[in-house]
């Protein structure tokens, strides 16, 4: 069964925004949302980059049935894993049964900010790992120590911990990523319909395991709005290779995007209010092998995407699959 969610994107909006965003979103019939952890935005103009966890506490009684996962939290440098087991212990205490934990190892953009550096993929796959092996130790409960490569923890408890404790999946965007997804997670996050992926994640052990996938739209009047909408919010969709995950600053990415042109941005971006083309989007992950599929409205007006969705999109979506 697939199952279609809302992305909130924490760099485009302001806290009490983001929380009515998720009150919307579980209104018009959503079942699902991953949230965005950042400490920056990508480029100045997106505007917002406020804490995750404060905003998650402020979901969690603005909603009674949204599920909810950070997408996705880094838990290898700027915050060290015992914190992130404490916060996400908190939050799936909040709202019970309705929380899951989004990790990947990050962008320079976020993690550079307390002076500990920028190490190589291979390096921050090790972190992630053995900080996902610090935040289990943690909800294990009771008193816990950890002595590893790259984390110590000294006789740690976290003492509110929930009933059901949240489900880890683990983003990723290559072969490798996908492999270590498929062997220590409980789920697949990418931003890219890629069946290599969904295909190294099903055979590292992730096969009976949920498989997320994020589109980014941007719903507007008419087709020419919303190119320019994304072109202006969102240029970085257009861009290839590591750059996303090395540049360090909203300034770097703003040089990076200065050759960005719209008709760059539209080959990255669902463009309009045609639902045609969302609903081929969506087919186009579902025929990769992913099982959730949610959606990222690009811009300050989230009211029409959500009309678009209510009206044309999620009932000829369910009715399908029914």
């Amino acid at each position: 069964m697939v199952q279609l969610g809302y992305a909130i994107s924490s760099e485009e909006h302001a806290p009490n925004k983001l929380v009515e965003n998720a009150r919307r979103a579980e209104e018009i019939g959503f079942e699902y949302a991953l949230i965005s952890d950042h400490f920056h935005p990508w480029v100045d103009q997106q505007g917002h980059s406020p804490f995750v966890w404060s905003i998650l506490g402020a979901i969690a009684q603005a909603t009674t049935k949204l599920h909810i996962g950070t997408g996705v939290t880094s838990p290898i440098i700027r915050i060290h894993p015992a914190i992130i087991a404490q916060a996400a212990a908190t939050v799936a205490a909040m709202m019970p049964g309705r929380f899951f934990l989004g990790l990947g190892t990050g962008e320079n953009l976020n993690e550079h900010v307390i002076g500990e550096g920028w190490p190589a993929y291979d390096i921050r796959s090790e972190m992630l790992e053995e900080a996902i092996e610090v935040i289990r130790l943690l909800w294990q409960g009771g008193v816990q120590s950890h002595y590893g490569t790259y984390y110590t923890v000294e006789n740690a408890r976290i003492y509110t911990l929930p009933d059901v404790l949240p489900a880890i999946m683990i983003a990723a965007g290559g072969e490798k990523s996908a492999e270590l997804a498929g062997r220590i997670s409980d789920g697949l996050i990418n931003t890219s319909p890629d069946a290599e992926v969904v295909s190294a994640f099903n055979k590292a052990g992730g096969s009976k395991q949920p498989k997320y996938g994020k589109i980014t739209v941007c719903v507007a009047k008419d087709e020419k709005t919303a190119v320019k909408t994304a072109h202006k919010y969102w240029p970085t969709s257009a861009l290839t290779g590591t750059l996303n995950q090395d540049l360090p600053t909203p300034t770097t990415f703003e040089a990076a995007v200065k050759t960005v042109r719209e008709e760059d941005v539209a080959e990255n971006v669902i463009c309009g209010n045609d639902p045609k083309r969302h609903h081929e989007a969506i087919q186009e992950y579902i025929d990769a092998g992913y099982d959730h599929i949610y959606i990222h409205q690009v811009g300050p007006d989230q009211e029409i995407f959500f009309r678009l969705y209510e009206e044309q999109i999620l009932p000829e979506f369910q009715q399908v699959l029914s």
